[in-house]
């Protein structure tokens, strides 16, 4: 099957299309900034962006990513270097194991519309860290 991730077309060989798009991005195309967290859609570190929406890859199956556009945190969106960039002024990332995931719900938001802390009602993820306080003044800042 044919996925096409931050612009690019792969072909990848898949022993079943339910397996989720996370170990397909991690452990095939050996793109490893999207994280595995909870497997349960708890997290948010395993967020990516799948046509626009915001998606957790550790249940998201590879069959039902074929033909839609894939962006990930190592992606060029305009608006995840945005965020990329209030996140290092800031300072936000601490263990920065979810951050891969905030990124990403962070850029669904803003390519939604969504601007300063409204933007925050959009990235229900959770960080061990509690680096909470650092990700809403980089989020006030977009």
């Amino acid at each position: 099957m044919t996925l096409n991730v931050n612009g690019k077309n792969y072909t990848v060989n898949v022993p079943d299309t339910s397996m989720p798009l996370l170990w397909v991005l991690r452990d095939i195309l050996g793109l490893t900034g999207t994280k595995y967290g909870c497997g349960i859609e708890v997290c948010g570190a395993c967020t990516v962006v799948i046509d626009g929406q915001r998606e957790h890859s550790c249940v998201y199956d590879v069959g039902s990513a074929a033909g839609r556009t894939i962006l990930t945190v190592e992606g060029t969106d305009p608006n995840l270097k945005l965020a990329q960039t209030a996140w290092v002024n800031h300072q936000v990332p601490q263990c920065g194991y979810c951050q891969s995931g905030m990124l990403m719900g962070t850029t669904s938001a803003m390519n939604a519309g969504n601007t300063g802390t409204d933007i925050l009602n959009e990235v229900p993820h959770i960080c061990i860290c509690g680096t909470y306080q650092r990700i809403k003044d980089a989020t006030a800042t977009l």
